[in-house]
């Protein structure tokens, strides 16, 4: 089967189609016939060699997320799997490949009417999105500004805060074309990328961080939160914390967020209900462009050029 490996970090011109022999699954596994694959940010972070010597070596095979039907199961997986459409998360790698292996308790059965590729566009971000707000304790009423909105997390922490009574939604973004489609999505308010003009919130979700997160503490409220859910841009300054610290008198948090702290259970189940909502029209899969697998280096580069609103789906 055809993969995409890294055979260098840093740019995307490090990435390598290879052949690999199809997988057979493991005991507790499924192996899916991929029809989508999710291309996040989380990839270009690894991509980049950004997480440094966390477990990534050269030879590492990309991807978090592939949907398609099962073809066949592993030992303690019961038969009737095969042949369902589903989604599967497969860690931090293994998923840019026509085969994809994943234990069952990460995979959740595709409802009639979402194709495969709004499933990987919903299916990563949508958790994320969710816990994030719950991890900045996020109620009704509240103002929230999304930093990083256009990417696929950025897009459904607007759409859910929106959704959940959000007083306000604030975003930055690149372009007033953006901020109109961000518009459309729930946000109520529209900033450029550093949040100038903006101020007064009670919870920042930031996809972002990078060197200017520092800045963004200022535009809390009194006893405000912010939570990061990615470094799309990089790590911030190692004292990014002396910000916060100079406002100690507004009892400002700051915390960083990740899907991998949440039980499988609680994501299959919130998973569930979304790809259902999905379905139905009440969240909406914004798809930037899909493309052949053999292109996922293309992918990288549209990422790293901020070309990207949305998501961007490789097909096998």
């Amino acid at each position: 089967m055809k993969a995409v490996a890294i055979r260098a970090f840093g740019s995307p011109d490090g990435m390598a189609v290879i052949d690999l022999p199809t997988p057979a699954p493991g005991d507790g596994q499924v192996l899916v016939g991929v029809e989508a694959v999710g291309v996040g940010g989380v990839d270009a972070v690894i991509r980049r060699g950004t997480l440094g010597a966390n477990g990534f070596r050269e030879g590492h095979i990309l991807g978090s997320e592939v949907a398609g039907r099962v073809t066949a199961v592993g030992d303690g997986v019961d038969a009737s799997w095969v042949g369902r459409r589903v989604w599967a998360f497969t860690g931090l790698g293994g998923g840019y490949v026509e085969h994809a292996v994943a234990a069952v308790g990460e995979v959740v059965p595709l409802p009639e009417g979402l194709s495969a590729v709004d499933a990987v566009t919903v299916g990563g971000s949508g958790v994320v999105a969710r816990f994030g707000l719950s991890h900045a304790h996020f109620e009704p009423g509240e103002s929230v500004l999304v930093r990083g909105a256009a990417g696929s997390i950025g897009i459904m922490t607007v759409q859910l805060a929106a959704l959940g009574g959000a007083g306000a939604v604030a975003v930055t973004t690149s372009s007033a074309e953006r901020g109109e489609r961000l518009r459309a999505l729930g946000a109520t308010h529209v900033l450029g990328r550093s949040g100038e003009g903006g101020s007064g919130y009670d919870v920042i979700i930031d996809v972002v961080a990078g060197a200017d997160l520092p800045s963004f503490f200022g535009k809390l409220n009194p006893n405000g939160r912010m939570v990061a859910v990615g470094v799309v841009g990089g790590l911030p300054p190692a004292d990014f914390g002396a910000a916060m610290l100079a406002a100690f008198r507004r009892s400002l948090s700051f915390a960083t967020f990740s899907a991998d702290t949440v039980a499988a259970s609680d994501q299959r189940a919130v998973r569930t209900e979304q790809f259902a909502a999905t379905a139905r029209g009440e969240l909406r899969s914004v798809v930037h462009e899909v493309l052949p697998l053999e292109r996922a280096a293309l992918a990288h580069r549209k990422m790293d050029a901020g070309e990207v609103f949305g998501r961007v789906v490789l097909t096998p």
